[in-house]
Order: structure tokens, then C-alpha cells, then sequence
């Protein structure tokens, strides 16, 4: 492979990012004012991260490819401060993948990776590039317009021509910046806008703030319920809970917690618990409860207490769950439990102003719409905790109320996890949508809006390309 580097031109450190690189993950699709960025300054923007280019430099670090060792490889750090990779196979077919990577936690240093279909992508004659993001946490707002930079200079720093087609796909995270890079929003706002032509969001966060929404609702019901089964764990009193207590939840939930690849056993109690979170992260659909006794239950809990700012990506508290009706059940009425439940738990407020449009570029936190004219090919878990399947019915009710639910294709996998998706799902989905946008038939999909259908015991079965260990095989129709 001939490799090649880029020698940065500034500094690393993030930190000094001008305010249109700055980022987030949500917001209220509704909340549509110009909000001035005279707001209190977050606490992302005091934070400082560094890149390097020997990690940059390291194409095979999480497993290499072969057959093509005439692949030709550029990386280093951009004048952003963040760190990218890109790579042209020899048979190059003129068409550019862009890949945005998923949530990389809260450390200073800054990662940049693969895409999981790389070799296919090779194969098949495909450039991709992919950029660490200049920041991390979960900073939407700069993923977006770091991966947008990198598009844009791709000439520049291989010396080829203009790529034919941009594509963009991205996982979990990676999945909202897909998804926010081609919303019309996005293309009016943006410091870095770019047109591409399909997109491929996996696992992704695509009812934006939905996200934020549902782990403080959830985190907040789980307290309270521990609460009202066993009066000494502590009541939850104010948001952010200094007292959220998570081995006083698992004392009433489970009889056995999950732990790394064991799911949890419930207790009678927890079985109230598992049909609350089935509400709220989507409804009656297979593999829901098999995903709520992964060990996701700990990720979900590891985010209560927390204040409302996503730690630090806005400058003022988002989330609540005034109006929630919390149900142990399925029926359309609540027992007269439930509404205890609801009429003692704490109510708070949410806050769509603090993630408002802005005049110096995207929101904080970039929203999903349903703006967009390209081919989008979609794929949600049906078991995913922590990103649940609330957000693919999101996702379609905002595409069809702008009029471009044709764009959308959706499918369900029946995974219990987070991105457990096979190659083949994932190579699917995109070989789906660019034969769509070089002018093929629109390709099949799940109807995520149809409530019978995604509560049989079959969907998901016609784009899951396996039969997963532990769950319920797919069954002839």
C-alpha cells in the first residue's frame, strides 16, 4: 500500500474550536427559533482533546483487509485538530463513502477508525475516508461538520479527482451525523454543508433528542419504582438526583442482574419494570424484553442522576417527563397501580430552548426532520436498550409529515443489543441504496408505523441474515 501524511497545520487542541465546529446529539425537531449564542457557555467548550497521527497511521490496528496492497492510504490531522484516514483502491470506481464512527466516551484522546465494511468497500471499488471528530462526548454538531470538512478535501489531500458520488453511513452516534449531514436544516446552517447523494444510518439516533428524552424518563421510572416497592431505597426528589441509588434498583428488579454476556433474571417485581421500558423504547415488538436483560440495563442505568445538559454538550437542561404515562401492562387504560405510579413519581419539565436554531451554524445538538431527497436505507435493533427502536417509528413520522417518506427505507434486525449487526445486513443496506440512487427500484424495508405488523412474532425476519444464539428463530410465513 503507498501511505501518505499530512502534516498538521495548527495545534490539537479541540479546545479552540471556533463556535461553528462545536456539537451535540437530539434536540426538539419542533424547536424551530433562532436562538442568539449569547447563552451560557457549555461546559464542552472548556474542554480540550489531541489527536495523533501514529493512530491515525495505523489502517490495520483493528484488522486489516487483503487483497489490496495497491491501496492507497493518506492520514494525519486537519487544521480542525482532528485526526483522518483515507484510502483509495487501485480499481478506484470514482465513488466516496464517508464514515462517521459512533461515540468514543469522555477521554481527552481522539480516535479515528474503519468502517466494519471495509473490505467490501474495497472490493467493490469504493473510496472511504473517515475523520476522529475534533471532539468527543457525544458531540453531533462536530461530527457533522468535521466529516463534512473532510469530504471537502478530499481532493486537496489525495491529488485525484472529484469524486463521482458521496455517500455517508454511520454507526450508532456516527448514525445522527448520518442522518443530521442530509437534512435540508443541516444544508442551510451548516459551516461545512455537503450534498450527498445516499446515506446509510446503523443503529443510529435518528429521533435525535428522543434519545435524552427517554434515558432520563427511564432512569427517573426506575428510581421511583424502586421507591414504591421498597420504601428504604431512596425517593427521588429533584433532577439531577444526588441520590439516584442503582443498587437499590437492582435490589427490586432482578433476582440476578445481567452481567457481560448473561442476561438478567427479574424478579416478580421486575416484570412490571421490563413492560415499562417496553412502552417507552417502542412498544410490543420481538426480542424487546431478551434486550431489556442484556447488559445494556447497566449502560441505560449509568446515565441516572445526570443533569440534563448531556453532559456539557448544551448550555442549559433539555430533558423531562412531564406528560409520560408510565404502564406495567398493555392495556389502554391504566390500573389503578399505574396510576399511582404516574400521580406520585417527580414530574420535571423539559426545555426544547436549550438545543433552539442558531445564528453561528448547527444546533448544539443537530436535529432530524425528515428534510431530505436522497436515498436513505435505515437499520434499527429490535432488542437495543440503549438506542431503542422508538427511534426508527420517529424517523418515518418526520420523513412522511414532510412529504418524503419515499426517500425512507427502514429494516429491522433481530438483534438484542447495540449495532450487533452482521456484515451482510450492513453490506445489504448499502448495496440497496446505491443501486436506489443510481436509478434501480426503491428497495423493500420494514414498516416500522404498523403496529400489528411489529408486534409479530416474525418481524424483522426478512432482513436479519441470521438466526441469533438465544433467540427465537424466524419461522417460515
Amino acid at each position: 500500500m503507498s501511505t501518505h501524511f499530512t502534516i498538521p497545520r495548527i495545534g490539537l487542541l479541540a479546545g479552540l474550536l471556533s463556535a461553528g465546529l462545536l456539537a451535540g446529539c437530539g434536540g426538539d425537531s419542533s424547536s424551530s427559533g433562532v436562538g442568539e449564542p449569547s447563552q451560557p457557555a457549555r461546559v464542552q467548550d472548556t474542554r480540550t482533546f489531541t489527536a495523533s497521527e501514529t493512530q491515525a497511521a495505523a489502517f490495520d490496528a483493528e484488522g486489516g483487509v487483503t487483497g489490496h496492497d495497491d491501496a492507497e492510504q493518506w492520514s494525519g490531522i486537519r487544521p480542525n485538530g482532528a485526526s483522518y484516514r483515507i484510502e483509495v483502491p487501485a480499481a478506484w470506481n470514482g465513488r466516496l463513502v464517508m464514515y462517521a464512527h459512533g461515540y468514543r466516551g469522555e477521554g481527552s484522546e481522539l480516535t479515528v477508525g474503519n468502517p466494519s465494511i471495509r473490505q467490501w468497500l474495497l472490493d467493490n471499488g469504493y473510496a472511504w475516508a473517515a475523520s476522529s471528530y475534533s471532539t468527543n462526548f457525544y458531540d453531533v454538531r462536530t461530527g457533522v461538520e468535521d466529516t463534512n470538512e473532510l469530504a471537502l478535501a478530499f481532493t486537496d489531500i489525495t491529488g485525484l479527482a472529484d469524486p463521482d458520488r458521496l455517500y455517508i453511513i454511520g454507526h450508532s452516534m456516527g448514525g445522527h451525523v448520518t442522518a443530521a449531514a442530509i437534512e435540508d436544516e443541516t444544508l442551510a446552517t451548516a459551516n461545512n454543508p455537503v450534498q450527498y447523494h445516499g446515506a446509510v444510518p446503523i443503529c443510529g439516533v435518528v429521533g435525535d433528542t428522543y434519545e435524552f428524552q427517554y434515558l432520563t424518563q427511564a432512569t427517573m421510572a426506575a428510581q421511583h419504582f424502586a421507591h414504591t416497592v421498597d420504601p428504604s431505597a431512596p425517593p427521588l426528589e429533584a433532577i439531577p438526583a444526588t441520590n439516584f441509588d442503582i443498587d437499590a434498583i437492582n435490589d427490586v428488579v432482578w433476582d440476578t442482574p445481567p452481567a457481560g454476556v448473561s442476561l438478567g433474571v427479574l424478579s416478580e417485581e421486575g416484570e412490571k419494570m421490563q413492560a415499562l421500558f417496553r412502552h417507552l423504547t417502542g412498544g410490543e415488538r420481538p426480542i424487546a424484553d431478551i434486550g431489556f436483560r442484556t447488559a445494556l440495563w447497566g449502560t441505560v442505568m449509568g446515565t441516572g442522576g445526570r443533569d440534563g445538559t448531556v453532559n456539557g454538550i448544551l448550555a442549559e437542561e433539555l430533558t423531562g417527563n412531564a406528560g409520560v404515562e408510565y404502564q406495567f401492562d398493555n392495556a389502554p387504560t391504566l390500573t389503578a397501580e399505574e396510576q399511582a405510579f404516574n400521580d406520585t413519581i417527580l414530574r420535571v419539565e423539559d426545555n426544547p430552548s436549550a438545543n433552539a436554531r442558531r445564528s453561528d451554524g448547527l444546533r448544539w445538538i443537530p436535529v432530524i426532520n425528515g428534510e431530505f431527497n436522497i436515498p436513505v436505507v435505515s437499520l434499527q435493533g429490535l432488542g437495543d436498550l440503549y438506542v431503542p427502536f422508538e427511534h426508527g417509528k420517529i424517523y418515518p413520522k418526520r420523513a412522511e409529515a414532510n412529504g418524503n417518506g419515499g426517500w425512507l427505507v427502514q429494516r429491522a434486525i433481530r438483534s438484542p443489543s447495540h449495532c450487533d449487526f452482521t456484515l451482510d445486513e450492513q453490506i445489504n443496506a448499502f448495496e440497496d441504496m446505491v443501486a436506489w440512487e443510481q436509478g434501480g427500484p426503491m428497495p423493500g424495508g420494514d414498516d416500522f408505523l404498523d403496529e400489528e405488523a411489529v408486534a409479530a412474532s416474525n418481524f424483522g425476519c426478512a432482513y436479519s441474515t441470521v438466526d441469533r444464539p438465544g433467540l427465537p428463530a424466524c419461522t417460515p410465513p
